[in-house]
Order: C-alpha cells, then structure tokens, then sequence
C-alpha cells in the first residue's frame, strides 16, 4: 500500500443553481489522519467527500491531493477511492471477482488480479468466502467486501460515505474498531462521514463539524468536545448545556449577563464583548451539581422536566426562567441516593472553570 498524503481543500464552493450546498470551505488533512466529517443531513458533508471523490464538480476553489491540484481530473486519475453506503456490489460475480473488478477494466491478466484480490480479502478477514455471491453474505461482511475493493486501487486516501449506518448497534462498534484498526496499518488517511457524534469522537484524529455548507469547528475530538466553539458545535455534540443572554455588566476578567427570565450569570470575558452585546456560554451536563451551594452568577433552580435511566447515569431535563432546555448527568448510584421526581424544583449549579464562553456561528 502507499502512504497517502496530506488533502487540501482551498476555497472550495459547491452551487446548484442559486442552492449553496458548500460554502467557501478551506480545511487541510494532514497525510495519515482518520477525518470524520460529522453534522445533520443537509449540512453539505456529503457533497464535500463526493467533491474530493471526483464524484461531484466544484463551483469554484481548488481540491489539492499531496503537491497535486486535481480539482478537474476524472476520480480513476485522484488517489483516491470511495466506498459507497449502498456498497454497490455486482450480484453476479463471486467475491474475488468484484473485488478485483476494477484491475479487469485496466486489463490486468485474471491469475494476477484474482491474486491481488485475495491478498486484499486477508486483510478485511473475508478470504474464506471469496467464492460467494453478496447476496450470500451478511450487511457487514457485504461491506468488508466493498472495503477490499476499494483498496485494492492502492489509494492515497479512502472516501467512506456513511458507512456503518446499515448496521446493527452490535456490528456497528465492532466494524468501527476494525475501521481504525485498519486506518492504522495502511497509513493512509481515511475520511469517514457520519451524523453520529460518538461514531466520529470514536473514529477521528481530526473531526470537522459542518453546518449550512460550511465549517463550524476542526480539531481533535477531544478539543471540540471540551472547547466548542460554538453554540451549534455544543449542542450538536451532545451533553452541553447553552445558556444565552445580554451582557449587563463588565468586570475585570469576567462578564455577567442576563437571560430573558432576569435571570444573571457569570461568565469568562471575552474579546468585543461589551454592555447589551449578546453572549452565548456552555456548560457540560456531567459538570452540573445537583443540590444547594451554588455561587453567585453560577446556578438556577430547574423544574424537573423528565428523567431517563441511561445505566451509569441518569439524565435529568430541567427548565427555569430565561432557559428552556437544561440536562444534568448524575452517576447512577447518586441519583437514586436522594432520587428526584417530575415536577421537583431543584437548585443546581457549577463552576467558573466550568463555564465555556462561545462565537458566533459562521453559518448564522
């Protein structure tokens, strides 16, 4: 296999018609990494990975693969290759031989190809059904199959297209390692995109969250889910808590501000920030302290909204004046210690290191 190289995408535009699918996106993917383009249906993640495929055109912008601009070349002529999330298999071939389809157009001689094709089957651990038919084999073992077939062109770089969302719970997480597992071996990047927040923190080296066809954060997943930048990245992710409201007063390193209830808090200052401007902060669900003994600008009292058992922990909904929707993670032996009920007013608070100030979105 080659190492792959580093992907650049520079000012890269995508339109259908007076439809921005993709706007003005600039990011670059060091050669090696494990990309996880990650946000909700529509977000233009999609048509970003079919536009480094070859598999879509740019509107304007330039796609870069190593020193090579290959914004205009056919996908066969890339370095890359692409699995789709249909798989797309020839129902009448045997395994060998869809795998090997692609070195039969290039005309490479069958004992050849079928060898390679073998060699290729190993390495997804599906060499002992090579002479089946897909139709023969189970959704994950169909897709380990359409892996091997798209490395068998020895691309710099793998384009996956959702690729566990047809599989079961179960299947999913056991696919996922084998994913990462062979990402690793091969030393090529793979860029993986998903909806599903844990399936990218799981994955990635580097998670770019997408929103309105742009870029709303990059970075590892560990930055992104701790320093969301802003209040869409925090609420995408999952276990934030965004409180916004307008700043009443500055002072020194902190800001307060107010939320429509009359509610105030306090918050790390920030750069333009200043009186009446408004501000957006997080706060993670599982930094929240049920019970009394919150300080000033650094707590609410929620009515309990609902309550739902998830195992280690227990998610409990609450709303107060000003904020709808607030969630607390309580580990599961503290919770049912002194349990809450629906309708319960609670006082809860945090931190100051605890309070994350966020940006505007680019996509807003």
């Amino acid at each position: 296999m080659s190492k792959g190289a580093e992907i650049e995408l520079i000012d890269v535009t995508k339109r259908y018609g007076q439809a921005m699918a993709v706007d003005h996106v600039s990011l670059k993917i060091p050669a090696g990494t494990y990309c996880c383009l990650l946000g909700p249906s529509g977000c233009g993640k999609t048509t970003t990975l079919r536009m480094i495929a070859g598999h879509e055109s740019v509107s304007e912008g330039d796609i870069r693969l190593g020193p090579t601009v290959v914004t205009d070349l056919p996908p066969a002529k890339r370095g890359t290759a692409m699995m789709f999330q249909s798989y797309a298999l020839f129902p009448h071939l045997d395994i060998v031989d869809n795998v090997a389809f692609s070195m039969k157009m290039k005309g490479v001689d069958k004992p050849t190809r079928r060898a390679r094709a073998m060699e290729m089957l190993k390495l997804v651990q599906m060499e002992h059904l090579a002479e089946r038919r897909p139709a023969q084999l189970s959704g994950g073992q169909q897709q380990r199959v359409a892996l091997a077939r798209a490395l068998i062109t020895d691309p710099q770089a793998l384009l996956l297209d959702e690729p566990l969302s047809a599989l079961d719970p179960f299947l999913k997480i056991k696919v996922r390692q084998e994913l990462k597992k062979l990402q690793l071996q091969l030393g090529i990047s793979f860029i993986h995109v998903t909806h599903s927040q844990e399936e990218a923190m799981a994955l990635s080296d580097l998670v770019v969250v997408m929103n309105g066809g742009r870029i709303e954060q990059a970075g590892p997943p560990r930055e992104v889910f701790n320093r969301p930048a802003t209040a869409f990245v925090a609420r995408f992710m999952g276990d934030h808590n965004v409180i916004a409201g307008r700043v009443t007063q500055l002072g020194g390193e902190q800001v307060t501000f107010e939320v429509p209830g009359g509610t105030s808090f306090r918050a790390p200052t920030a750069p333009g920030l200043e009186p009446g401007a408004p501000v957006e902060i997080a706060v993670r669900t599982d930094r929240v302290t049920l019970g009394a003994g919150a300080m000033p600008g650094c707590g609410l009292t929620g009515l309990v909204q609902n309550i739902e058992y998830h195992g280690q922990k227990v998610q409990v909904a609450l709303a107060a004046p000003g904020v709808s929707e607030f969630s607390v993670q309580v580990p599961e032996t503290a919770f049912f210690a002194a349990p809450l009920s629906i309708g319960d007013a609670v006082p809860l608070g945090w931190t100051p290191q605890d309070v994350h100030i966020l940006q505007p979105s680019p996509s807003a």
